[in-house]
C-alpha cells in the first residue's frame, strides 16, 4: 500500500492533476424550506431540553455533575448544528430559487432572509429561547412567501414533535 501511494505522488509531480470544481448548483429546480423549519424547530426542542436539564444540587457527586456536563453539551452542540443547518438551508432557497420578480411581488425578502441569518447566529450563540422562537417565526414566514411563489396556500399545522410548535405546509390551489 505504501509503495502505491509512493508511485501516486511520483506521478502527481511529474503530471500534477487538474483542480475540480464542482456543486449542486446544477440546478435542480426541487427547493423547499420544510427542512429549515425542522431545524428551527429542533433549535426551540433543544433550548426546551436545557431549561429543563436539572442542575446538580450541592453536594452533587462527580458522576451527576459528569453526566450534568455531558447532557448539556450535546443539547448545546445539537442546537448549533440545527442553527447553522437552518441557515444552510436558507441560503440555498436565498441564492438559487428567489429571482428579481420574487422581489418585486415580496419587496422584503432579503430583510426576511437577512434578519434569519442573524437570528440563526444569535441561536448558535446563546441559550436563549425568545431567540429559537423568533427564528422559527421569520423561517416560517420565509416558509409562506416561498410558497406564495409557487402559487400554493400554506396550511399552519401543529408538529406534533414533543416539543410542539407549528410548521407550514403547501396547500395547492383549488
Amino acid at each position: 500500500m505504501r509503495l502505491a501511494a509512493l508511485a501516486f505522488r511520483l506521478l502527481d509531480r511529474v503530471s500534477p492533476p487538474r483542480a475540480a470544481y464542482a456543486h449542486c448548483d446544477i440546478p435542480c429546480g426541487i427547493y423547499d424550506p420544510h427542512l429549515a423549519q425542522i431545524a428551527a424547530l429542533s433549535t426551540v426542542r433543544m433550548n426546551q431540553l436545557i431549561q429543563e436539564l436539572p442542575k446538580p444540587g450541592s453536594p452533587a457527586s462527580a458522576q451527576e455533575v459528569e453526566t450534568y456536563q455531558a447532557k448539556l453539551a450535546r443539547y448545546i452542540a445539537v442546537k448549533e448544528h440545527h442553527a447553522e443547518l437552518c441557515k444552510h438551508e436558507l441560503r440555498i432557497i436565498w441564492g438559487d430559487y428567489f429571482k428579481p420578480e420574487h422581489l418585486q411581488q415580496h419587496p422584503d425578502l432579503h430583510t426576511q432572509f437577512w434578519n434569519a441569518m442573524k437570528q440563526a447566529s444569535k441561536v448558535r450563540q446563546e441559550v436563549n429561547m425568545a431567540a429559537a422562537q423568533e427564528l422559527l417565526a421569520t423561517v416560517q414566514k420565509i416558509a409562506e412567501t416561498f410558497w406564495k411563489t409557487k402559487g400554493a396556500e400554506v396550511h399552519r399545522q401543529p408538529s406534533l414533535q414533543t416539543g410542539g410548535g407549528e410548521l407550514l405546509y403547501p396547500v395547492p390551489k383549488r
